[in-house]
C-alpha cells in the first residue's frame, strides 16, 4: 500500500509517518519500481503500536525500546507494562501538581482583583503579588 492509503488506515499522517521513518521507529519500507514507498499490512501494525503508545505519552526511546525488544523476538508485554505504570504515576503526580498550581491561581486572582489595575510600575498590584510568587 502507499503512505496515502497507510495514513487513511491508521490516522498518522503521512509527513509523521516519513518522520517515524526518519527516526527508525518505523522500518524503511519497500519501494516500488516507480520510486513510491510500498507498506505492508506489518507496517500497519507497528505504526499503530507507535501511534497508540504516542497518544499515551510515551518518548520516542520508550517506544523504541518496546519495538527493539519485539524486533529481536521478545515479548515486550512486561516491559510496556511496567512503563504504563510508571506513566500512571507520572500522571498522578501532575495531577497533583496542577491541583496546586490551581489553587494559587485560584488564590492569586482573589487577593489580585482586590489591587488596583492601573499601576504602570507594578508595585501595588497584580504583577507584584505575581512577581512575589515566583521568588516562593
Amino acid at each position: 500500500m502507499q503512505i496515502n492509503e497507510l495514513e487513511k488506515s491508521t490516522g498518522v499522517s503521512a509527513k509523521t509517518i516519513r518522520y517515524y521513518e526518519e527516526i527508525a521507529l518505523l522500518p524503511p519500507p519497500n519501494r516500488k519500481p516507480n520510486g513510491y514507498r510500498d507498506y505492508s499490512e506489518t507496517d500497519v501494525d507497528r505504526l499503530k503500536l507507535v501511534s497508540g503508545a504516542r497518544r499515551l505519552d510515551f518518548s520516542i526511546a520508550e517506544i523504541k525500546e518496546i519495538l527493539d525488544l519485539r524486533d529481536r523476538g521478545i515479548a515486550p508485554c512486561g516491559v510496556l507494562l511496567d512503563l504504563l505504570d510508571r506513566k500512571t504515576i507520572e500522571i498522578n503526580q501532575r495531577i497533583s501538581e496542577l491541583k496546586e498550581m490551581q489553587k494559587d491561581l485560584e488564590q492569586l486572582y482573589s487577593l489580585g482583583a482586590t489591587y488596583p489595575t492601573d499601576d504602570v510600575e507594578g508595585k501595588n498590584c497584580i504583577c507584584h503579588l505575581v512577581k512575589i510568587h515566583a521568588e516562593d
